[in-house]
């Protein structure tokens, strides 16, 4: 199968030469690795430089974009930058971050798997930090959601869903849509990929409104938020989040911000939340 991957970056000259010899190093070879430099004022463009020399299926592209950090619309801009420089002969279509070592074998055990189920839409593996010398699954979500790090779509269901959403919540509503348009999600335990920075070290004060935010563009309701959001401050073990998230929610709601779905889809969305909330609790 062939694997175009587009890989946004700012500043990020600590991890893109071992994310680019991990793919490099691939059993099965992607077709083309695109990196965005987003407006890095570091090495990060001579590195990918040096690879693109030595690979040529590895290229460079340099954009110009704000410096503001906020998740989901800056890092799916550069995607799209980047993306609009591919052409359509790919197979898998990968957004991948470039603070990532993939296992040699990762694009390889993709392909089998998509190659297995033609229904099968997206597929990825897991996100392990390191905490005192050992690599340590980021369980920051379920296991049976694909991080936003490492995301892989068939080209047939990524045009399904209608690309990704330049917002807070992307990597939610991609999932969600796949599902919506009869498509499979599959993660694969077996994977494991070194996350060299955990989520959203970068990110500034104003994007912890953003998740709240995000909740109300994929049509959650109140009900559905308020759990979501206790369930994810939780997790990352700062209860006070819950207080942030929902003020983001109802900052959204008193905006009328636009929302990443159709109404059809966000009633089809709060349908499957509360059955997925309803089979953990019973």
């Amino acid at each position: 199968m062939k694997f175009y991957i587009v890989i946004p970056a700012h500043n990020e000259v600590d991890c893109i030469e071992k994310t680019l010899r991990s793919l490099a190093s691939q059993t099965l070879l992607p077709k083309k690795v695109l990196v965005v430099n987003d407006n890095s004022t570091d090495e990060t463009a001579a590195i990918v430089e040096k690879f693109s020399a030595e690979f040529p299926f590895i290229q460079l592209f340099n954009n110009t974009s704000s410096s503001k950090h906020l998740p989901g619309s800056k890092i799916i801009n550069a995607f799209y930058k980047g993306f609009e420089q591919l052409d359509e002969n790919y197979d898998v279509i990968c957004k991948y971050d470039a603070d990532l070592i993939f296992p040699k074998n990762y694009l390889e055990r993709l392909a089998e798997e998509f190659q297995q189920d033609q229904k099968l839409g997206m597929v990825g593996g897991f996100c392990y930090i390191e905490k005192d010398g050992d690599w340590k699954l980021e369980s920051l979500t379920n296991k049976d959601h694909i991080r936003g790090a490492l995301k892989a779509y068939r080209k047939e269901c990524f045009k399904a869903i209608g690309g990704l959403k330049p917002s807070m919540g992307w990597d939610t509503v991609d999932e969600l849509l796949c599902l919506y348009h009869d498509w499979k999600i599959k993660t694969l335990p077996d994977l494991k990929v070194k996350h060299l920075r955990p989520t959203g070290n970068t990110y500034n004060n104003a994007a912890k409104f953003k998740q709240g935010e995000a909740f109300y563009k994929l049509g959650y309701g109140f009900s559905i938020t308020f759990i979501a959001s206790l369930k994810l401050a939780m997790r990352k073990k700062q209860p006070l989040l819950l207080k942030d998230y929902l003020q983001g929610y109802v900052q959204a709601k008193q905006k009328k911000l636009p929302s990443l779905v159709s109404p059809e889809e966000g009633k089809w969305i709060r349908k499957y939340r509360w059955k997925k909330i309803k089979e953990k609790l019973f």
